[in-house]
Order: structure tokens, then sequence, then C-alpha cells
């Protein structure tokens, strides 16, 4: 079937810096892709393609280049190629769910109770990195609006300030009513990071993300193996494109849990490999979008709930741009919720 398929460059404007160890992210550009067909002009999908330049292992000084080849694969062939996509998970996330909202006809992505509005997704809820202030005020607004799953992003204020900040909340809310996360983006150092583990074990944590950085695997093997405290696997997902590869990044590190971002990660296809492979090994998951707009945070969310996954997922971001694109998605108490019959964006608000 022939294909059109246009590419629409956004860029994405926060509501304020937003910090990670890495750096501060001010704005995001972003690429959606707009499929239609002249056999059936009343349906069209959209995806979209929204690598982080720090941190995606298919964003270069190439990539508009790159999208736009597959682009025009996609609509000579009118299907996508699986194994050259590979290594670009951020493209292969955008043209696989365009096809899927193409093929389906609705943002409705899968048959599921949350696509029919009879439940919500429990998320978790981001507290960004800052000054211990600004960091302060955000764990005080979480817990007002009833989350009970928190995720602090930490490794760039002073790691003692950050402990006071974990033991201010469990000063007031034991493990029994709060879950916390903490994600150090591999902030840590290897010398020192079982020492910081075993105090921030001490708190009741669920869990730290990526505690040094990505690539050391005989490190990280040591560290989940004498761990205190539950270790979840990021960015060490990145990159990893082959199903072996990742088989035996899995079997060497042993984590206690990875968490899966599809553009980042491999698109829906990739993903479904680790869920597979983590299965298998007896490894814990969890889902997370990676700053997409509302339009990519739909996509990931309508997939996330075809599992039967009782752990807060971390889908709570789309809320951080003045720009965002409109969907019917709200966070009511600790979910995240989709209105099948509310209000969606124009393709001409994104001109």
């Amino acid at each position: 079937m022939k294909l059109n398929v246009r590419i629409i460059p956004y860029t994405l404007q926060f509501k304020r810096p937003a910090g990670t160890s890495r750096g501060v992210y001010h704005d995001h550009k972003i690429w959606y892709v707009l499929i239609s067909s002249p056999s059936h002009p009343d349906r069209w999908g959209i995806g979209e393609c929204a690598p982080l330049f720090d941190l995606s292992c298919d964003y270069n000084e190439n990539y508009e280049q790159n999208l736009t080849h597959f682009c025009e694969k996609l609509s000579q062939d009118g299907r996508l190629d699986m194994n050259a996509l590979r290594p670009f998970p951020s493209i292969l996330f955008g043209l696989e769910t365009a096809m899927r909202h193409f093929d389906r006809n609705s943002f409705s992505l899968w048959d599921t109770p949350f696509a029919r509005k009879e439940s919500g997704i429990p998320i978790n809820g981001l507290i960004w990195m800052g000054d211990y202030d600004y960091m302060f005020q955000q764990i005080e607004t979480k817990l007002k609006q009833g989350f009970r799953c928190i995720k602090l992003k930490i490794g760039a204020i002073d790691f003692d300030k950050e402990l006071d900040l974990l033991h201010y909340i469990r000063k007031h809310f034991g493990a029994d009513r709060i879950t916390l996360r903490v994600d150090a983006n591999g902030a840590f150092s290897t010398s020192d990071t079982l020492e910081k583990l075993k105090l921030l074990a001490a708190l009741d944590l669920h869990s730290i993300e990526q505690p040094i950085k990505a690539g050391q695997w005989d490190d990280m093997a040591r560290l989940t193996a004498l761990t205190p405290l539950p270790i979840a696997l990021d960015e060490e997902l990145i990159g990893i494109h082959d199903i072996a590869e990742k088989e035996r990044m899995l079997n060497i590190i042993r984590p206690q849990y990875i968490i899966l971002k599809p553009t980042l990660h491999g698109g829906i296809c990739g993903c479904e490999e680790w869920i597979g492979l983590a299965e298998k090994a007896n490894i814990g998951w969890w889902i997370t979008s990676a700053l997409e707009s509302n339009v990519g945070l739909n996509a990931i969310a309508q997939w996330c709930a075809t599992f039967n996954n009782p752990l807060p997922q971390g889908l709570g971001t789309g809320a951080l741009y003045t720009n965002n694109v409109e969907m019917p998605l709200s966070i009511e108490g600790d979910c995240l919720w989709y209105n099948p019959s509310g209000r969606f964006f124009s393709t001409n608000d994104l001109i």
C-alpha cells in the first residue's frame, strides 16, 4: 500500500529548566511523523521521534537525514524494515507507533481497560534536580497530590543534602505509606558507591537507577551482587540492539530491575525483547517515558497498559512543557488516565 509520510519538526519548551546529573534541559527538539494514504483518505497516523541529544544512541548531526531515509523507505515499501531500524530506536519508536495509529485509526492503540477509561496506570511522582528548597517544594506538592511512590533524581547537589531530603520524607511517611525511588543517572563514583548504597538502603528505598555510568559491566555486576538496595538499569540498556547481546549483559550484571524507555531502548518491539529476557531471568522491570510530548507519552502508556505489571510506572512527564500538544491524558491522584472521548489536538496545531 502506498503511504504518504511527512516529517514535522517541533521544539518543546520546558516550563522551567529540567535538571539531571548530565546537565539541564531548556527545550527539546522532536520530530513528528505523519502517515496517510491516498486509498484511505479518512485515516492517518502520527508518531513521535524524540531523541535526547546527550543520551540517545541514534542522535547525531545526521539524524534528520536518517529519519528522512527511513520515512522515504516506508513510503515506498508500505512497511517497516525492523532490522535496519534497530540501531535507531527513537526513529523506530516514532514510525512503529505512527503505523499502529494508522492501522487502528485511533489513539487507543491497544484495546485495554486503560484505553476504555476503565482503569488508570499507577505512576511515580518525579522530583527534578535543583537546589534543596526547590526539591523540597516538589516533594511537598507531590505528597499533597496523593502520590504513593516518589522518584528523586539525585547526584547534582551535595549527597548529604539529598540524604536530608530523603530523611525528611521518611520522618513523616514510612515505607508502608510512601515508596521512594532514586535515580543517580550514573553520577556516583565506583570507589564509594557501595557506601552510598548502604546509607540509602537505611531509608527503606525501593531501588536506585543507574548508580554508576553505563558500560562498566564488571563494576556494576559487583554492585548488584553486594548491594543492600535493589539496582535498576536504565542507561546501561542504551545502544544494545542484538537480542543475544541483551541476554549477555543481563546474565553478566544480573540487576534487580531494568527500566524500559522505548525511545531509548529499541522502540516497542525492542523493549518487548528486553521484557521477555528479564522475565526469563527473574529480573523485575517497569516502563518510563523519556521526555516525549503527549503523542509519545500516550503511545507508551497505551502499550504499558497491555501488561499486568503492578509496579508504579514512570509516565508522569506530560506536564513539563508550555507548548505540549493536547491529548486526553490526565493525572488523578497517583494514576495516569486516558479519556477516549476527550479532546485531541489537530495536526494543524503542529505546523
